[in-house]
């Protein structure tokens, strides 16, 4: 069984998934209390399942963009339980998984997380028959950068808040706004994604993964 963590933001995501189904998922908002939380969280999770540990064949965590602290939490985590059980460990940007609650459209889409500071991350995709492919990388900037930017059909799905949400609401020639509940970051879906890696025997060095951090800069031309 896989179990993923996403520890990106102020939104704390669990997933156990084992290919055939989703078995638990939990996802809540811990005010900067990541560190403390999340042990006893998975604890709980597998005691609800009759299950310990020793049921995990493997593991997913969201590699950022996000918080810096955020990030480094559950990174450490997973690198814990990895190197103590000799567990596989595959990284997935987060905005990847952000990426895969949208179903696919003839349009960009724009992946958006909370950067901190009246920041957001953004990452940007295009269709193709496989999914939503990456355009580039991630890029730290502004909803209101992200609204001026937009000159044709985009779908926009993550974290806003209301006032971001109506900012670019404004743009409805052009704009696609997900609603909240689509905007859910869900670890089941980060799960997903790092479980095909797994089978594909793509898995990272545990001692070398990183976060992925960003620099300010502006929106896509």
């Amino acid at each position: 069984m896989l179990l993923a963590v996403d520890t990106s933001t102020a939104q704390l995501g669990l997933a156990l998934y084992d290919e055939a189904q989703v078995q638990a998922e939990l996802i809540w908002t811990s005010q900067a209390h990541h560190t403390v939380e999340l042990a006893p969280t998975l604890a709980s999770l597998l005691e609800r399942l009759g299950l310990t540990t020793q049921a995990l064949s493997a593991l997913a965590v969201a590699i950022g963009p996000g918080s810096f602290t955020s990030l480094r939490v559950g990174l450490a985590f997973v690198k814990g339980l990895a190197l103590a059980r000799t567990l596989p460990v595959i990284g997935v940007p987060t905005l990847d998984a952000v990426a895969a609650s949208a179903p696919v459209q003839d349009c960009r889409l724009a992946t958006v997380i909370q950067a901190g500071r009246r920041r957001i991350a953004v990452g940007w995709y295009r269709p193709s028959p496989d999914g939503w492919q990456a355009e580039g990388p991630a890029q730290v900037t502004t909803v209101e950068a992200l609204a001026e930017s937009i000159r044709g059909p985009t779908l926009v799905v993550g974290e806003l808040d209301s006032a971001e949400r109506q900012r670019l609401a404004r743009k409805r020639k052009w704009v696609r706004l997900a609603s909240p509940a689509q905007s859910v970051r869900r670890p089941a879906l980060l799960a997903e994604l790092a479980w095909k890696r797994h089978q594909a025997g793509q898995v990272d060095d545990v001692l070398s993964l990183a976060p992925i951090y960003l620099h300010i800069e502006g929106g896509p031309s």
